[in-house]
């Protein structure tokens, strides 16, 4: 179980860890351990949270 997948929230950012090819993409819901996302080179994915565990990307603060 990947528990760090819970927190993560429509909005926030992420990479997944094994295909950085990706680049980052935006968390659009969560809901019983499936985690949609929609990543900037792949487009909406819809990801199994409980097979893998997704990076949390922080934004970088804003002048």
């Amino acid at each position: 179980m990947h528990e760090l997948n819970d927190f993560l929230e429509p909005g926030m950012l992420v990479r997944h860890p094994d295909r950085p090819d990706w680049g980052t993409g935006q968390v659009q819901s969560n809901i019983g351990g499936r985690i949609t996302v929609n990543f900037r080179e792949e487009g909406k994915v819809v990801i199994d949270g409980s097979r893998v565990t997704l990076i949390p990307v922080m934004e970088p603060p804003k002048d």
